[in-house]
């Protein structure tokens, strides 16, 4: 599994936008997954991998005692009727030093969560509680906001949405998506105005249309 600061501090200066016109729909996870208060700082982690079956979070509760420093719990569930986690189990998360959850499902405690600043990414809030009953593996590949996710794979999250990196591209894709920050960085307003002008109108041209 990738190193979770070494993680942190690769991508933390990546915006998800970036990455997102790296590597495509297929790694963005779907709007429900949003960041549950703000203003919330981007994460950047591994990904350490829990399912959790409706109206259960056994997993999700044992995760927290087994996660490394800077990892991001990503939770496979879809329940939307109890919540996964509240104010002691995301303040026992941070105080072992893991970045963040990214939960397909709900959470609880919100006021608590926001005011230690956990940051958290789910589907929204619910007060009430799952059991505790259905023990199974952890860090087995996961389906979170539509996104295929392993343990490993580097999480990026922020006020935009949630992305997730492939570890086996990881290299790859940081270098890509430096490389367009860069290009970015030294290109004035002015110059993308004119690039961009030329080239909607080479499409509306392709596309028959005329002033």
């Amino acid at each position: 599994m990738a190193d979770g600061i070494g993680a942190r501090a690769a991508f933390a200066d990546i915006p998800t936008t970036t990455l997102a016109d790296v590597l495509g729909r297929r790694q963005v996870m779907d709007i429900g997954i949003r960041p549950l208060w703000q203003p919330v700082p981007r994460i950047a982690g591994p990904a350490f991998t829990v399912r959790c079956p409706p109206g259960d979070n056994l997993m999700l509760h044992a995760a927290i005692h087994r996660a490394g420093p800077g990892a991001v719990v990503v939770v496979e569930s879809g329940d939307l009727d109890h919540a996964l986690a509240g104010g002691n189990v995301c303040a026992v998360a941070q105080r072992r030093g893991v970045a963040a959850f990214v939960a397909d499902g709900l959470l609880r405690d919100l006021a608590e969560v926001r005011d230690m600043g956990f940051p958290v990414f789910a589907r929204g809030v619910i007060p009430i509680p799952g059991g505790k009953k259905a023990a199974g593996p952890l860090n087995v590949p996961v389906l979170c906001g539509g996104v295929a996710v392993d343990a490993g794979d580097v999480v990026v999250a922020d006020e935009e949405g949630v992305v997730v990196v492939p570890s086996a591209r990881r290299d790859e894709v940081l270098a890509a998506a430096r490389a367009k920050l860069a290009k970015e960085a030294g290109e004035t307003l002015d110059a993308w105005e004119e690039a961009h002008r030329a080239r909607i109108d080479r499409i509306l041209r392709e596309q028959g249309f005329e002033d």
